[in-house]
């Protein structure tokens, strides 16, 4: 298929993907400077509750995932993702003006709910009109866009607390979601004409979802996929304690989370350049055996610093961890996707909302666990790690025994 005689030039076109599909990371990472402000202001009863902000999003996220495809695809892709933002704004409206924490949690959910819209459809945008290595060309390009907003967004955010305190954050967050809205509702056409949009069907979708369900490889590959972005969402929960707490980097935090963001992304070079020669499972294999026992060789020398290492030894350990992660990510979901044929759509849905589903409790027990030390983070990157080890190994076994 070939974009249509309305898409955008090329580097316009990219430009406004990568914009659309970098909210999530901008609303969960422009936040993290003003968590403990966001907490002693609304009177919160635990410091730890304070990374509730980014939980409350991320739930958010997991519900919109499951519901904003299979709508797109009935009801044609532009009014969903209008329907996104409109949330996303609210979202955020009642998050800047709130005096209740209820309140900012009703916020941050609306907000994840919303920005499901535009992470997610845009993609199915991208496949409208693009197939094959055009889109995977397309996507990179987006990718490497996308690479640099968890590098600068906490930066952003800092910058934002001191012009205006933590509630300017949300105006910084509501800004970019209008210029995308704007920007999109003037430029992109609609990619799911009329007459290929199958009827909404609750039917169609529980018959899917049953299917899937019953797809060992599918559910084995997603609970993986949940284990270690559970992991990984215990580290943004807890990332400004970890380092401006622990660590006493004071206001050089936003330098160090954006390095350790940028090995994730140097890791997804990496393993563009190496999968078509090594393939997705022994990659992920790999890597998952690095992750965990880099964490669990940490743990040694973490009792003798009393959990408090050097800041050269714990970054050692996170860029290494992270580019494992960064690895992980896309193979994992790649995996879980293979055997899903024509229920790739819905696929994509049901893999993103329980994955994330499965990381919340995950990364909340590791976020709500510090203890002014890296010992709760680095034995759930551990933990978790191992077993996704077990999980990845004993779907392989199954599926070549199938």
């Amino acid at each position: 298929m070939r974009p249509g005689p309305n898409t955008p030039p090329l580097a316009e076109y990219i430009a406004l993907v990568a914009l659309m599909i970098s909210i999530v990371a901008l609303a969960t990472d422009l936040m993290l400077p003003a968590l403990d402000d966001i907490g002693r202001d609304l009177s919160v009863a635990n410091a730890n509750d304070a990374q509730m902000v980014v939980s409350a999003f991320f739930l958010g996220l997991a519900a919109g995932q499951m519901f904003v495809g299979p709508l797109s695809d009935s009801f044609g892709r532009k009014p969903v993702i209008y329907a996104g933002y409109a949330l996303f704004v609210l979202g955020c409206i009642l998050s800047m003006v709130t005096t209740s924490w209820s309140v900012m949690l009703l916020g941050r959910a609306l907000q994840g709910l919303g920005a499901a819209a535009p992470r997610v459809v845009t993609v199915a945008l991208v496949r409208d009109s693009y197939q094959g290595r055009a889109m995977a060309r397309i996507m990179s390009f987006v990718m490497a866009v996308f690479i640099l907003v968890p590098a600068l967004a906490p930066a952003i955010g800092q910058g934002l607390v001191h012009l205006g305190g933590w509630r300017a954050t949300f105006a910084g967050l509501i800004v970019p979601a209008l210029v995308a809205l704007i920007w999109f509702r003037l430029r992109m056409p609609e990619t799911q004409p009329r007459a290929q949009r199958p009827p909404f069907s609750v039917a169609r979708i529980t018959a899917g979802l049953g299917q899937i369900l019953r797809t060992r490889s599918a559910m084995g590959y997603t609970v993986s996929a949940g284990l270690i972005f559970g992991a990984f969402l215990g580290y943004l929960s807890s990332a400004q304690q970890v380092f401006q707490t622990t660590l006493q980097v004071g206001e050089r935090f936003p330098l160090y989370f954006g390095i350790a963001a940028l090995s994730v992304g140097a890791s997804s070079v990496v393993n563009s350049r190496l999968v078509m020669r090594l393939g997705m499972r022994r990659l992920s294999r790999g890597a998952l055996i690095g992750l965990t026992a880099l964490s669990i060789a940490f743990l040694a020398p973490l009792a003798a610093f009393d959990g408090v290492p050097p800041l050269p030894l714990f970054m050692a350990w996170q860029l290494s961890s992270f580019f494992c992660i960064g690895i992980l990510f896309g193979n994992l979901t790649a995996l879980s996707m293979e055997d899903l044929g024509e229920l790739a759509g819905l696929g994509a849905a049901f893999v993103g909302s329980l994955s994330t589903f499965m990381a919340l409790p995950l990364g909340w027990a590791i976020g709500n666990g510090f203890d002014g030390t890296v010992i709760p983070l680095v034995t759930g990157f551990a933990v978790l790690g191992g077993a996704a080890m077990v999980t990845v190994s004993w779907t392989g076994r199954a599926a070549a025994a199938a």
